[in-house]
């Protein structure tokens, strides 16, 4: 039978309250679920969402508030309940000792263990089950979770600041920061919700910076710089709070191994890749990423690494920060690559004097829905 308003309505409420569990939830999915009576043109019973790590699945949380009206409700999740034990019970066997009547699942799980195995121990119980209502939506929520399961590596996000003449650094002796304070708190909110953030060794060396979020957010990233030979010096801010704050640094295979003793002596961890392209080398440096469960990877730049990555066609989202400044002959231009595929806009915002396009990089690899 179609959807009906009513049932759109529950999800869309579903899937907005899923967002709550961003930054808190990983490596898991956000889930929302919204328990509802069809009767006198439908209420809402109760609602969750998953909101972090090792916690209650959403619908168990749902199911849990809704108590005894839950019997013969109609369920609305944005993700197909789990079938098997993790760290939780299997959300399907909730569902049915619930007695609800009805399940309306916005799209599935690829997780192996789950993949359709949800949906079918729902019918199999005799309960109706419908998907596909704002699938697009559901997928699009759960898309870095979708590239870990599927593509076995973190969702990349490009983040870059540059002037209206297109360049990434500002000139020397002049402002640390060509971006607006609202911009750089943008930024800060993005690193505190992702696993990892990355940069190259040149802008480790030029700027000197503590890629930390400021406040700090649900998550305390790994810090990465890319540094074929060895080179970040003792001093650097990065490896004097190495300590304190998580740093890996990714090394080649022309790095000594005095290089990576001494880094390693100061509490960095390094990572060795035997690639000798740097393509080859970031792609497996995404896979040991993947095998840690990292689900959110923030590329900071600059100009090489930037290319570097949309070259491999590892970058999945950006977010393309524009001064209104020009800043001529100085700096690095962002690197202008054949073929590269374009960019489709979800948000377009303004910071105070600059411009903000946040989108997603198309192309046939794109995270499909399942």
């Amino acid at each position: 039978m179609p959807f009906t308003p009513f049932d759109s309505r529950m999800m869309k409420r579903a899937l907005e309250i899923a967002r709550q569990g961003e930054g808190l939830v990983e490596p898991n999915p956000m889930v929302g679920a919204v328990v509802a009576s069809p009767a006198d043109g439908g209420t809402i019973i109760a609602e969750a969402w998953h909101q972090q790590f090792g916690g209650s699945h959403a619908e168990a949380a749902a199911l849990d508030q809704a108590g005894a009206l839950a019997r013969g409700s109609t369920l609305y999740v944005t993700l197909e309940p789990c079938c098997h034990r993790g760290k939780t019970p299997p959300c399907t066997d909730k569902i049915i000792a619930a007695g609800v009547a009805r399940v309306v699942v916005a799209a599935g799980d690829p997780f192996p263990d789950v993949d359709g195995g949800g949906i079918a121990a729902l019918r199999a119980a005799g309960i109706t089950v419908e998907i596909g209502l704002l699938e697009a939506e559901a997928v699009r929520l759960t898309a870095p979770f979708r590239m870990l399961i599927t593509g076995g590596r973190p969702w990349v996000i490009a983040k870059w600041a540059m002037s209206l003449d297109g360049r990434l650094a500002a000139p020397p002796g002049g402002d640390r920061w060509i971006s607006s304070e609202e911009s750089l708190r943008i930024v800060h909110t993005l690193r505190g919700r992702i696993d990892a953030i990355l940069v190259g060794i040149g802008t480790a060396l030029s700027d000197d910076p503590l890629l930390t979020a400021r406040p700090e957010g649900p998550r305390k990233a790994l810090r990465i710089v890319l540094d074929g030979t060895g080179r970040l010096p003792p001093d650097s801010r990065l490896v004097v709070t190495a300590r304190e704050w998580p740093l890996l640094v990714a090394v080649g295979p022309g790095a000594t191994a005095e290089r990576i003793a001494a880094l390693q002596e100061a509490g960095c961890e390094v990572w060795q890749g035997t690639e000798q392209e740097p393509e080859e080398r970031v792609a497996s440096l995404l896979a040991e990423l993947g095998r840690r469960r990292m689900t959110n990877l923030l590329v900071e730049g600059g100009a090489a690494v930037l290319g570097t990555f949309f070259a491999g066609g590892l970058v999945d989202e950006v977010y393309a920060f524009t001064a209104p400044k020009i800043l001529g002959g100085a700096g690095d231009p962002l690197p202008v690559l054949p073929e590269t595929p374009p960019v489709d806009v979800e948000e377009v915002l303004h910071p105070d004097t600059d411009i903000l396009v946040r989108g997603l990089v198309r192309r046939n690899e794109q995270v499909a829905p399942r």
